[in-house]
Order: structure tokens, then C-alpha cells, then sequence
């Protein structure tokens, strides 16, 4: 990332007062990074709830506007999720973290390497972005049952350049083969230097959709209800790895029922390119789910 050096960007670092609170200020101070740190004292104690969601960073918001700073970033405690605030103090959805990273990969592609596919691996609830971003490179979107483990695996089985989660977790194999927030910011940062526009510049050029996610208390019997949903959809592309997910060719929409797999809930996401559309897919199989509570 030699190139972010040829730009001094002013970077606001927002760690909940975790244990890298200070190493993550100091790798982009490497970078070239002016930081101006916030909730970064180390001491454990967390200012906000830990994640990194938009209604907890008010503070990171304002100091971005603050200090006129080009990015700001959150993390969780162990750092493995970033969320990105523009130059203008705005949240940045967080499943275009690994949208933006997966097209900074793509756009430095020889740098890291001719060995590795122009495949990105998310997770079977991330948004259709990322592949509208790799088919505009001529590269594929291949999907793995959600999990970080999951979606490692399939990185290394077919040998993927970029991979990672739409809660902010970024994969880079040319780094290392797990999640890591400063690899998505640097990956980030670089794309802003390499096209001399701002973050949300950036962001206004992505594809557009929108994105409901449900969850609902369940214990019973969850194959029951995913079977009912499939038959709701004869027409759709049925998905089984993780739970069901349904894709509607054409429409660009989707929607994936599944267990949690920490949790006695389950979750029902949905997506299209319009809101009425992702709104109805999710309260339609909301419904179906609702019926067997």
C-alpha cells in the first residue's frame, strides 16, 4: 500500500476503548495517516454498545465533521469488522464494506498476485452487490453458508482473490485467511487514492438496493418452515447449503431464511432493488414463519 502514502489522509478511529485501540492507529499512522483517535484509550471500558452499528457513532459522526477528516472508521472489540463513515459524517451501510473492498481488489488485482482467482466468496445473506462489482470485472460470485470458517474454507478451495461478510468483514488471502478491518480500510483507502474521489463519491457509484433483515424468537421445527417457503416460490432458484435462500433471476431479488446458529431466533433477509419489493419478500415469508409459532 505504498501508494497511500502519496496522500496524507486524516482518518477518524473509533475502537470502543478495546484492546487495539492503539494498534490500529498506528498501522495507518505507517500508511500515512493523520488519526484522530476516539474512544481509543485501551481501557476496556465501552463508551457505546460494541457494534459498530450506525445508531451507536453518533461521536464518530461528529468528530468526522469536526476535524473535516476524509474517512472514519468503527470496529469491534476483537477488530474483525469495520464500518466506514464518509468525509461528510455519514454512515456508510455496512454491507458496502465488502462491496468497496471487493472493488478495490479487483482494481489492484496484479498487485496481489496472479496466482489468486477474480473470485470474491460471501456469505449466502450478503448483498448482490458485490456481484454486480466482480461481473463488472469479468469475475464470478461464488456464496458459502454463513460464517467466517465457511467462507474462509471456500476462499481456499477455489483459490478467491477477495472474500468476507455484509457485517463488515473483509477476507484478503494475499494478506492472511480471516477477517480483518484494517485490511478492509487500507483496502478502502487506496481506492480513493487510485480514483482521487471521496468515500462517498465512491459510494454514490455503487449498484443501489435495498435490504430488509427480520428476526424472530423460533425453536421448533425450521425445515417445516423452509419447505412451506419453497413451495411459495415454485419459480425461484432454490439454495439449501445454509437454510433456503431464493434468488428471482431477473428481478435481482432474493431472500434467505435461516437458524441462527448461536441464538434460539431466525432470520429472515431479504433484497431487491427496490424497497416495496425487498419489503413484501420479507413480509411474506415472515408470515409463513409467524404461522408456525
Amino acid at each position: 500500500m505504498q501508494r497511500l502514502r502519496e496522500r496524507a489522509f486524516t482518518v477518524v478511529v473509533d475502537a470502543v476503548n478495546s484492546s487495539g485501540s492503539e494498534i490500529m492507529p498506528l498501522l495507518l499512522e505507517q500508511l500515512g495517516c493523520r488519526i484522530v483517535r476516539v474512544h481509543c484509550n485501551g481501557s476496556g471500558v465501552f463508551p457505546h454498545v460494541a457494534e459498530p452499528l450506525p445508531e451507536h457513532l453518533g461521536d464518530l459522526c461528529h468528530a468526522v465533521r469536526e476535524h473535516k477528516a476524509d474517512i472514519g472508521i468503527a470496529v469491534d472489540p476483537d477488530a474483525d469488522r469495520l464500518v466506514l463513515i464518509d468525509e461528510n459524517g455519514h454512515a456508510v451501510w455496512e454491507e458496502y464494506t465488502i462491496t468497496l473492498a471487493t472493488l478495490s481488489a479487483c482494481t489492484f488485482a496484479d498487485t496481489f498476485g496472479t496466482q489468486y482467482e477474480r473470485t470474491a466468496i460471501v456469505n449466502l445473506s450478503t448483498t448482490r452487490a458485490v456481484e454486480d462489482v466482480m461481473m463488472s470485472f469479468g469475475g464470478r460470485v461464488e456464496r458459502s453458508a454463513v460464517g467466517e470458517i465457511n467462507v474462509v474454507q471456500t476462499m481456499r478451495s477455489l483459490n478467491a482473490l477477495i472474500g468476507g461478510e455484509g457485517s463488515g468483514g473483509v477476507i484478503l488471502q494475499a494478506s492472511h485467511a480471516g477477517r480483518d478491518s484494517l485490511v478492509g480500510v487500507a483496502l478502502v483507502l487506496a481506492l480513493c487514492c487510485r480514483t482521487g474521489t471521496s468515500l462517498s463519491q465512491i459510494v454514490a457509484d455503487l449498484p443501489r438496493y435495498a435490504m430488509v433483515k427480520n428476526k424472530v424468537e423460533f425453536q421448533g421445527d425450521v425445515q417445516s418452515i423452509l419447505r412451506t417457503v419453497a413451495e411459495q416460490y415454485p419459480n425461484a432458484e432454490a439454495n439449501w447449503v445454509d437454510g433456503l435462500r431464493l434468488s428471482f433471476g431477473a428481478e435481482r431479488a432474493w431472500v434467505h431464511l435461516r437458524a441462527s446458529n448461536t441464538e434460539p431466533i431466525m432470520r429472515v433477509i431479504s433484497e431487491a432493488p427496490e424497497q416495496v419489493r425487498a419489503n413484501t419478500l420479507a413480509e411474506e415469508c415472515m408470515k409463513i414463519v409467524r404461522s408456525f409459532l
